[in-house]
């Protein structure tokens, strides 16, 4: 599994995951790479910090951390269950679709990372600008049908 991180200006750095996703190794992500991350791209502190709810990201010690960082960025609350909102799927969909078209294929877990990061330096600045653009239409439809499913 991979873990990523993205804002306007940039990709944050691909990070390989070698077991399951839990509170605590997610709670040192956060405090490794994204804290460091936020304070280079969003030194003005007006960063926004936005995951899903899946359960590492909803766990006790990861809400805390980020309360507890709370004066460094903001922390945007994400709805449940609402996949469509997120922008990392795309992003991670378009990562995919680049390393499927490699030739030759990626053939270990370390083949596999390299093809994902040298394809994400491959990507314009203005790959990530566009779905972030996005976002105020997206949530838009989203209260518009009620949290339900709505085509964009």
């Amino acid at each position: 599994m991979v873990c990523d991180v993205c804002s306007w200006h940039d990709m944050g750095p691909l990070m390989r995951l070698e077991t399951t996703l839990t509170g605590d190794r997610y709670l040192s992500i956060l405090s490794d790479h994204l804290h460091s991350f936020m304070s280079i791209v969003h030194s003005d502190r007006l960063g926004q910090f936005q995951q899903d709810n899946a359960t590492p990201h909803a766990s006790r010690v990861a809400t805390k951390w980020l309360q507890e960082h709370s004066s460094d960025f903001r922390h945007f609350h994400w709805p449940p269950k609402s996949p469509e909102m997120n922008i990392i799927e795309d992003i991670r969909d378009a990562l995919l679709h680049a390393v499927e078209k490699r030739s030759p294929p990626p053939r270990t877990p370390m083949d596999l990372l390299t093809a994902l990061q040298d394809s994400l330096c491959e990507f314009s600045p203005r790959y990530l600008q566009t779905p972030v653009e996005s976002m105020p239409r997206c949530s838009t439809s989203l209260l518009c049908a009620r949290g339900g499913s709505k085509r964009y």
